[in-house]
């Protein structure tokens, strides 16, 4: 073979070489699940179903349970923040463990244009930060009792958490109901509550899923995920997966 067919091979396989390492490498993502209130049992099936999809996706996924990875300087490392369950105690605002400069570090993450996702129980903590209930879009308020089965509903399927999910779904989880609930963030999926059996419910649908543009970055919360067989659903990882490329600034 003549050196510079060897020479045309060779760029060749380094062209390959270099676009796949690119590939393999689209940012860090912290996933952080420490909770001081009460401790979801699905939350190490959502790390590893995270460390997956998100690995698969190309990120270098770092999940800790220690708060004092949030300052400004560690946070600059990360394109993205995914919240899991990370419930803190209402009748306790000592078990916030958002407070002085880690609120800052949270505060300026976002200015700078990054994104968090938050999942089910983000929603049930820091109930004495206001504006983080704010960037969540609301506070868990109280469920149903139990993981009854219940219709979802896709009611947008442009985005690219939903592009993959089926309209309508019957299946078991915790249910929340918010309060302080932001109805100007845009739901991607809703809950019905007459399909639960609940007749106590005030909102039908009750919103889910959703996100919105917040402090300068992007914000996507998930109220499934209570179970951790939701973490073996192609539903969940679906949606997990487009919730993460949408909060690191995917199109």
């Amino acid at each position: 073979m003549s050196s510079r067919r060897w020479a045309d091979l060779l760029a060749v396989a380094l062209g390959v070489f270099c676009m796949s390492a690119m590939a393999a490498d689209q940012g860090h993502v912290l996933v952080y699940s420490g909770s001081t209130g009460f401790r979801h049992e699905s939350i190490p099936a959502a790390v590893e179903a995270l460390k997956t999809l998100g690995a698969k996706a190309g990120y270098i996924m770092d999940a800790t349970e220690d708060p004092e990875v949030f300052t400004a300087e560690k946070l600059k490392a990360y394109k993205a923040i995914v919240l899991v369950s990370t419930t803190t105690d209402p009748k306790k605002p000592e078990s916030e463990w958002f407070v002085g400069a880690r609120r800052e570090a949270l505060q300026g993450f976002l200015k700078d244009g990054k994104g968090v996702v938050g999942i089910h129980a983000a929603a049930d903590s820091h109930y004495d930060w206001g504006w983080y209930g704010q960037m969540i879009g609301g506070y868990f308020e109280r469920h149903p009792k139990g993981t009854p089965k219940a219709v979802v509903t896709v009611v947008d399927a442009k985005h690219p958490a939903t592009a993959k999910l089926p309209k309508t779904l019957e299946r078991v989880d915790e249910w929340y109901y918010y309060k302080d609930f932001d109805p100007t963030v845009h739901v991607l999926v809703t809950v019905d509550p007459a399909t639960i059996g609940d007749g106590e419910a005030d909102v039908n649908p009750n919103p889910l899923v959703w996100y919105h543009d917040f402090g300068g970055g992007r914000v996507f919360y998930n109220g499934l995920g209570h179970t951790a067989e939701s973490y073996r659903e192609p539903y969940m990882i679906d949606l997990l997966t487009g919730a993460l490329a949408y909060a690191v600034g995917g199109k």
